[in-house]
């Protein structure tokens, strides 16, 4: 019998998902691992990559184990993770310095500065994103002028999912989809430009070879192989961009077809056939060949409402722990007494700033419109509520920008709610869809590596295998206005508060 298993490696920002999956795309076992993230200084959001390595070797012992699997059967294994990392590693691939995530901005002056001396339009023509601190190249720049014997060492620069296959297999790799975040990589043509690397002020020899994300970069080494539980030689892709690997795992792989994503982020990915930049929005590579992908991407998704429940949820955990069942599922219900637009609360969900499509690293949270009648369930509500506002707001913006969006395919943890997704289709007035897997970043991963070692013909074939649609939200015209007229004061208040959001 042939090899059929694939493993897909998550390295997210809450924790580092594990999934085995079968041919047809089902879960024959998963698991979790949390680590932490660090907040050493205003500004600053790091992670260390050492802890998420400890994390895919516990998880892939756990999985192997419960799955009561023989490792030698795994076909292969690809990797997603989070984006605009800038891991130092020197020549023998020790971790220099923690790894700013995709939320530090504390680059912000030095790309001030480079917008100015450079030229924002120059630097757009090349990469086809706008230069902002939370993107790689601020950060490569910071360690430079900051941490100059961090920088000295620097042998190469690596990504989430680069550092994790590097450990597997011993190879520093660079895939095309993580390319967006470094400001010499030409959006256009899909490598790096020297000139761009040079007016910026670094040597682009620090950055790896490019692969396309399904390419086999190498194997399971044999100290990896004792480390994971992986069986030595297994093949490993280069793998990609967690939000583009959600993409291709919620089957979005046509021009037009448009992913929603409710992980810790939020925002949207519109796969597109024909380049269309924006400079209010983000710009990659998708993980399949001869597609981008338009994005929204925003620091409120899934993230602001696990925020409200660790800081307000204890009657909700205390309830789930005494009756069973989930927590968030009882903040959902909590949320439905209270009616659409939530009686004039609105929430600002830029609790890391924001990105697309405001670029505002100094913007804050906010709650408007409370009085001794709101309760908590007004906050929940509203909670949701904005980082939906968020979502819509990142599809007029991309319609403005050429591109179309019809239905959309849902994804992340916020997509097992139903309650929730049905408010993103009321609010954006758009169909939504949710595939048949909750882990479609995992099977996104895992469909990379299927047909990087050829367990599927191409990805035609990847997607029509495994991704099916379970349930459809169709938007609910009868409250269309309502949530209009939230809408318009959402976006009110960020103008009429940004001048003090900066002060």
């Amino acid at each position: 019998m042939a090899k059929e298993l694939l493993l897909g490696i998550d390295i997210g920002t809450s924790g580092c998902k594990i999934a085995l999956f079968s041919r047809n795309g089902s879960v024959v076992c998963s698991d979790t691992e949390e680590y932490k993230v660090y907040y050493p200084e205003p500004g600053y959001v790091e992670q260390d990559p050492d802890e998420w390595w400890e994390a895919v070797c516990r998880g892939t012992k756990k999985l192997i184990e419960k799955a009561r699997i023989n490792p030698a059967d795994i076909a292969g294994v690809g990797i997603d993770g989070q984006s605009w990392a800038a891991i130092a590693v020197d020549s023998d691939g020790n971790v220099l310095i923690r790894n700013p995530i995709w939320m530090d901005t504390r680059a912000e002056a030095i790309c001030e500065e480079l917008n100015r001396t450079i030229g924002e339009d120059r630097i757009f023509a090349v990469s086809g994103n706008p230069l902002k601190a939370q993107y790689t190249t601020g950060k490569i720049l910071w360690y430079k002028r900051n941490k100059p014997e961090v920088y000295q060492r620097i042998s190469k620069i690596l990504q989430s999912n680069s550092y994790i296959a590097y450990r597997l297999t011993g190879v520093m790799s660079q895939d095309l989809s993580q390319g967006y975040g470094l400001h010499c990589f030409n959006m256009r043509k899909g490598v790096w430009d020297r000139d761009m690397g040079s007016a910026l002020g670094f040597d682009i020899g620090i950055l790896p070879d490019i692969a396309a994300c399904h390419e086999v970069i190498g194997t399971v080494g044999t100290n990896a192989a004792a480390q994971t539980g992986l069986a030595e030689g297994t093949p490993v892709v280069a793998g990609g961009l967690d939000a583009a690997c959600g993409t291709l795992g919620a089957g979005v792989i046509e021009s037009g077809q448009t992913q929603e994503q409710g992980g810790q982020a939020g925002g949207m990915s519109i796969c597109l056939k024909d380049y269309c930049a924006d400079k209010r929005l983000i710009m990659s590579w998708h993980v399949i060949p001869e597609r981008w992908l338009l994005q929204g991407g925003t620091t409120g998704g899934g993230g602001v409402l696990r925020w409200f429940h660790e800081q307000f949820g204890f009657e909700e955990r205390l309830k789930a722990r005494e009756r069973g069942g989930s927590s968030m599922a009882l903040l959902d219900e909590l949320a439905k007494t209270v009616p659409a637009g939530s009686e004039g609360v609105i929430f600002l969900p830029y609790m890391a700033g924001e990105r697309s499509p405001i670029w505002d690293e100094k913007a804050k949270g906010v709650f408007y419109g409370l009085d001794y009648s709101k309760t908590k369930a007004h906050l929940a509500r509203a909670v949701m509520e904005g980082a939906a506002y968020s979502l819509l707001h990142n599809i007029e913006t991309a319609e403005g920008a050429g591109a179309s969006v019809g239905t959309m395919r849902a994804m992340g943890g916020a997509a097992n709610s139903r309650f929730w997704t049905q408010m993103k289709a009321d609010i954006t007035g758009r169909s939504i869809e949710v595939p048949g897997s909750d882990t479609a970043t995992t099977l996104g991963a895992a469909l990379l590596a299927g047909v990087g070692v050829g367990v599927y013909r191409d990805f035609d074939e990847a997607v029509s295998e495994t991704v099916t649609v379970k349930r459809r939200h169709e938007p609910n015209g009868e409250i269309k206005e309502e949530y209009a007229r939230g809408y318009r004061t959402y976006l009110e208040l960020y103008a009429a508060l940004k001048e003090l959001m900066h002060k």
